[in-house]
């Protein structure tokens, strides 16, 4: 999922360090930067959805949730080496260190369920889908008649999409629809742990914690799998492509873009996801796809973006 604390893919973005809500910040962009800061946003799928294809490419040799695993701890190690969690979360209160742990659970969830969907449908179709998460809160948070009108949409293109997917994997629609539940409890936790002003530290210790969480799952496949060819490469090029890459983007999207900015700029996700899956992994989308797809951008265009903190 791109992810600041709302890109899609289940990909989990950092919590602003300032304590402001999660995926966008509280001023707008300078006009002068706005072309730069839309060309990052779009870097920032690109390589998001580049990570998930070079994920899918890998599963043929390693298993879906091995895959997670790596991509997890990849981010983990890298995060880790960068902001040494150890040292920026020494005399932590035990309700913000298991704030952390819960936020890592729900990241790592998260990425192990979307990994297992896109193993099932099709990029475009999981991202779409998984999409239901974003649009949920947005509904929840800021209650309205537009944002009850987006869920309405989301649903509509998430039924549309399930209803083609479960002919050929009703597990894989499970799986999707799981990892945008999971995406809406990150986000609500995301809000959280930036409120305590924890920021990419406490994202750092928390991918070290999904790692471990999800090890009893996927680490014996991963270990198992991982002299199989370039597999392993593989998939620390998708947690590379799919975390690293991003949060180091997102340090500057998420100060820069406004609120309203941002959500618009997230509904290209989807859209953004279907391509590379037709470039990547040559995944040529049905007519009725591209109209359940377009009823979820069109959800993620209505949605208001939230003004205040969630949870």
């Amino acid at each position: 999922m791109a992810r600041g604390t709302v890109l899609g893919e289940a990909r989990p973005g950092p919590a602003p360090e300032n304590g402001a809500p999660a995926g966008a910040s509280s001023s707008p962009a300078p006009a002068g930067t706005a072309p730069r800061l839309v060309a990052l946003f779009v870097i920032n799928a690109i390589s998001q959805y580049a990570g998930a294809s070079l994920a899918v490419r890998a599963f043929a040799a390693m298993p879906a949730a091995g895959v997670a695993w790596i991509r997890v701890l990849t981010g983990a190690v890298v995060l880790g080496v960068w902001r040494r969690p150890w040292r920026g979360l020494r005399g932590q209160t035990a309700p913000a260190l298991l704030l952390v742990v819960a936020f890592g659970i729900a990241l790592a969830a998260m990425n192990l369920t979307f990994y297992l969907a896109i193993e099932r449908l099709p990029l475009g179709t999981a991202v779409a889908i998984e999409f239901i998460g974003p649009v949920l809160v947005a509904a929840v948070a800021v209650r309205g008649l537009r944002n009850l009108v987006a869920l309405v949409v989301a649903v509509g293109g998430v039924a549309t999409l399930s209803r083609i997917s479960l002919s050929g994997s009703p597990v894989g629609v499970v799986f999707a629809i799981t990892a945008g539940l999971l995406w809406a409890l990150y986000i609500v936790l995301a809000h959280r742990v930036a409120r305590r002003g924890l920021g990419t530290t406490g994202l750092a210790a928390a991918m070290a914690v999904g790692a471990v969480a999800i090890a009893p799952l996927a680490a014996a496949p991963a270990v198992e799998s991982a002299g199989h060819g370039a597999v392993l490469f593989l998939a620390v090029g998708a947690g590379l492509l799919s975390s690293v890459v991003p949060y180091a983007l997102d340090q500057v999207l998420l100060r820069r873009l406004s609120r309203g900015a941002f959500a618009l700029l997230l509904s290209l996700l989807p859209a953004t996801a279907t391509v590379m899956g037709l470039l990547l992994l040559r995944q040529v989308p049905q007519p009725l796809e591209l109209l359940g797809i377009g009823l979820v951008v069109a959800a993620v265009i209505l949605r208001t973006p939230e003004t205040a903190p969630i949870g």
